[in-house]
């Protein structure tokens, strides 16, 4: 049986909520029964106020490192601090300079780790060869509300950015540890490992029976671990030494020794960064 078939109906009223294009939708899907509409109605308001969302953006501009190790260092007093040792290759420089009027907002692309020409595509060689500057591995991008003072071929140094004391975050590729189990990737307990118990490192229990039926879509279960990025907030930067060019910042960073690390000045709301 065809929709055009069927008999004919009490009118449809329209609401504030049907528009032209949904009376004409209307019309071709019950022709049989006639649409009154109240033109007297007004256009239906939004009940919500949308807005553009704006990305966050840095408390400054950072720079990016090679962690190097970890080691204790002791302070003055006599406190032995655990450090991560982070080290600085050839680079570090501002790639390009982005405005609000030619970009839509302001930021600042640093470029780390000089390498060969061959080591990159044309594209990216294009890009470093508009501003003269020499091939870098790694480019990154810092947003910020303001651009002023920074221009192409700017070399940025750890220490005219930060001084020891400051709080720095720190973001990187943690270590991949592969595919592992609930016990570990999760920290799970383990079952009974006596009285007869066959389920040592087991999950357990995945869900209900029949209802669902099934198990539900992000259930802590065995799978890969690791090999993510993430950021470490608030981390005190302990020393600084210009003459090897390396830098102890306090606690332990995410990756492998020779893994690259990015460090921004530390976002704290209601100090560097507004509450709202």
């Amino acid at each position: 049986m065809s929709i055009s078939s069927l008999r004919p109906g009490p009118p449809l009223s329209a609401t504030s909520s049907i528009t032209n294009n949904s009376s004409f939708c209307l019309h071709h899907l019950f022709p049989n029964r006639p649409l009154s509409i109240n033109k007297s109605l007004k256009p239906p308001t939004l009940r919500f106020s949308y807005f553009p969302v704006k990305s966050s953006m840095e408390a400054g501009v950072g720079v990016m490192g090679t962690k190097l190790g970890m080691m204790s260092f002791f302070e003055p007093s006599g406190t032995i601090v655990p450090v991560t040792v982070i080290g600085f290759r050839e680079g570090n420089i501002v790639t390009q300079v982005k405005t609000d009027s030619t970009d839509g907002y302001s930021a600042v692309q640093v470029g780390y780790r000089r390498v060969r020409d061959r080591k990159l595509t044309k594209p990216e060689m294009g890009h470093l060869q508009k501003s003269g500057i020499i091939p870098l591995r790694h480019l990154q991008e810092f947003r910020l509300q303001s651009v002023d003072g920074f221009e192409p071929n700017q070399k940025l140094l750890f220490s005219e950015l930060f001084s020891e004391g400051d709080l720095v975050d720190v973001s990187g590729t943690t270590i991949g540890k592969g595919f592992q189990g609930g016990i570990k990737r999760h920290h799970f307990k383990r079952g009974p490992m006596t009285h007869g118990s066959k389920s040592h490192r087991q999950l357990g229990s995945i869900g209900a029976g029949t209802t669902p039926g099934r198990v539900y879509p992000g259930k802590k279960m065995p799978g890969r671990m690791g090999g993510t990025k993430t950021k470490i907030r608030k981390l005190r930067v302990v020393k600084i030494d210009d003459e090897l060019r390396i830098v102890l910042i306090k606690g332990a960073l995410p990756g492998k020794p020779g893994n690259l690390l990015r460090i921004a000045p530390a976002k704290i709301v209601g100090k560097n960064i507004p509450k709202n």
